[in-house]
């Protein structure tokens, strides 16, 4: 052999040698890698292939009832008929949104929205078409389902408010979760899409209690996601019930006799001071706002000068008129400056300083006593009483009636009004209390202001022989506690009481041609009227324009205060009339609420001496 041969052969045989070095440490890093991780680290990926091939999925609780005290629903779960649509399964997704169009309409918004969820998520994954079917619609598309590629008919529940529009006020209603929600609170359910939570009223209020708890599903699924089967569940743990002290027979009568009114109503216990019933007319749906509700309606409600979202008794502040006389009254008898039998002359006009006041009789009353004053609702005599008194002793007497008083009884938008004295004038105005501020304070004006809720518990307190009750609206069977004595003086009550029950029954009350006939039992009341533009010197002179003569706007407001049966008293009413035209329009309102109520008490109160049973009570 050549010498350049052996060279040849000895640098093959290096190459060889390198080449076969190599693959052998190649092959060594291979299976040391397969022992790391076939070995060494196979329950580290067992774990993670388990976890990749078993989907764990929230499942949403079915939110709590809102019942009346009788159990009957103000809000409640309801069968979801909804339609979706999975992509890939059909043969064109325009088309099969096309031929759901026949069963259902689909607005181009929702066609959009259909068209760009399909571009951003898997083609297997389902997108909402449309909830809240009924059934014949729902049932004609599971039927017609081989003409619909790709349709999948779903069932959940949703909201849903059989009352509509009665109680919205103080039920609210729910809504999706926005950012700042999902931010403020951890609980994973409000991740959940199309998951709603309380947005006013007592469905916010309580959301967490109505809310309920998160079930979970354990679904095994493919690479892609796709879910071949449940392997384990647990169901969601549905929300509380919230039971309400409100009266839904009750609720429905009031709403009926308010309906051509912008008003508000309250029924209250004068002893438990449970609200049997809370009307606030216009009304809303609140089923408009499960799914959000649309601009049209939105606007509309916005609107509307007659602010049918306002929750007129609760949030609405008004001056209380004349119905304020009692407190003026009482501060009176009790501070020792008057006396039953006292009396002071109505002339019609009360001189002050530059200012004249005058009374809404124009004939003036005379000499009048307290008991008269209240019936006939006297301003003289009330600017009198006042302008001897002082603000201070109103003010006083006012707080313990429970004005400028929020009692927080657990619903959204509880309006304090204004109990004013000098010092609230000053923080407030920046000016110095005036004796005319007094004066206006005397017969319920001025800055003076107060809700239907206020005067319901004022009323209640008047009559249940002054006791510290509280307003309350959530049911407590157990609550047997006794509200605190005032320590008014019974004698004093008596005499004010005296006066409200003559507004319905003196031929001279304001509200006499509203009186119950034929009863058994009487009422007390009384009314009042707040004017909501001034009255100038040449038109009082001319002759002040009638509110049926003037635009809705500008026309008086209405109240009413009334309790019943004078004799063993048990509810007290406040009625506000928005424009009413006066308290005269408010007095025939109380007065057929309270028959109402108390007749039914009667009637059940019959069947249950003839045939005992548990009608009537609360569940």
């Amino acid at each position: 052999m050549k010498s350049s041969d052996k060279n040849k052969m000895k640098m093959y045989t290096r190459r060889a040698t390198l080449v076969s070095a190599g693959m052998m440490l190649l092959s060594s890093a291979l299976v040391g890698r397969m022992y790391y991780l076939q070995v060494t680290s196979r329950s580290k990926y067992e774990l993670l292939a388990e976890e990749n091939r078993i989907s764990v999925r929230l499942l949403a609780p079915t939110r709590g009832d809102i019942v009346d005290r009788y159990g009957n629903p103000f809000a409640t779960s309801t069968t979801d008929y909804r339609i979706n649509v999975i992509p890939e399964e059909t043969e064109g997704l325009q088309e099969t949104l096309d031929a759901i169009g026949a069963y259902i309409p689909i607005s181009e918004r929702d066609n959009e929205r259909i068209i760009r969820a399909s571009k951003k998520q898997r083609s297997f994954l389902p997108i909402n078409v449309a909830n809240n079917l009924d059934w014949e619609t729902f049932s004609k598309m599971n039927v017609n389902m081989p003409d619909l590629p790709g349709i999948q008919p779903d069932m959940g529940t949703t909201r849903f408010y059989p009352q509509r529009e009665l109680g919205a006020h103080i039920i609210g209603y729910v809504g999706a979760v926005n950012e700042q929600e999902l931010q403020n609170d951890s609980d994973p359910l409000l991740e959940l899409p199309d998951f709603k939570i309380g947005k006013n009223g007592i469905e916010r209020v309580l959301d967490d209690r109505l809310r309920g708890g998160a079930g979970n599903s354990q679904v095994e699924v493919n690479v892609l996601g796709r879910v071949i089967r449940e392997l384990e569940r647990q169901d969601p743990e549905p929300g509380n019930q919230a039971r309400l002290t409100l009266d839904l027979e009750m609720q429905s009568f009031i709403a009926e006799r308010l309906k051509d009114d912008t008003a508000g109503a309250v029924v209250m216990d004068i002893h438990t001071g449970e609200i049997h019933a809370i009307v606030s007319n216009p009304s809303f749906d609140p089923n408009d706002f499960n799914g959000g509700i649309s601009q049209v309606k939105w606007d509309a409600l916005r609107n509307d000068i007659r602010k049918p979202l306002v929750n007129k008794p609760v949030s609405g502040q008004y001056s209380p008129g004349s119905t304020f006389k009692m407190i003026v009254a009482l501060a009176g008898l009790e501070d020792g400056i008057i006396t039953a039998e006292d009396t002071k002359y109505c002339g019609y006009r009360y001189p002050f300083g530059d200012r004249v006041f005058h009374c809404w009789n124009k004939n003036g009353h005379g000499d009048i006593n307290l008991v008269q004053a209240l019936a006939q609702s006297c301003d003289v005599y009330f600017y009198r009483l006042a302008r001897e008194l002082g603000i201070d002793k109103i003010h006083a007497m006012a707080a313990r009636f429970g004005i400028g008083e929020r009692f927080n009884i657990g619903i959204m938008s509880e309006a304090r009004g204004i109990n004013p004295n000098g010092s609230w004038k000053f923080g407030m105005v920046g000016e110095r209390w005036q004796g005319g501020d007094t004066i206006n304070v005397g017969i319920g004006q001025g800055y003076v202001s107060t809700t239907a809720l206020q005067l319901a518990v004022m009323t209640s307190r008047l009559a249940n022989g002054g006791k510290m009750v509280y307003p309350k609206i959530y049911f407590d069977e157990n609550n047997n506690t006794v509200p605190e004595d005032m320590g008014i003086n019974p004698d004093h009550l008596d005499v004010v009481l005296k006066g409200m029950e003559d507004v319905y029954y003196h031929q001279r009350g304001t509200g006499f041609r509203y009186r119950l006939r034929n009863k058994d039992y009487k009422l007390g009341g009384k009314s009042g009227t707040t004017q909501v533009r001034g009255i100038s010197a040449a038109e009082r002179a001319a002759g002040v324009i009638d509110n049926e003569d003037l635009e809705w706007a500008k026309r008086d407001h209405g109240l009413f205060v009334a309790y019943g049966p004078t004799e063993n008293p048990k509810y007290a009413v406040s009625v506000l009339l928005e424009h009413g035209g006066g308290g005269g329009f408010a007095a025939p309102v109380a007065r057929d609420i309270l028959e109402y109520v108390i007749d039914r008490d009667i009637e059940r109160n019959q069947q249950t001496n003839q045939q005992p049973s548990m009608s009537g009570q609360p569940v």
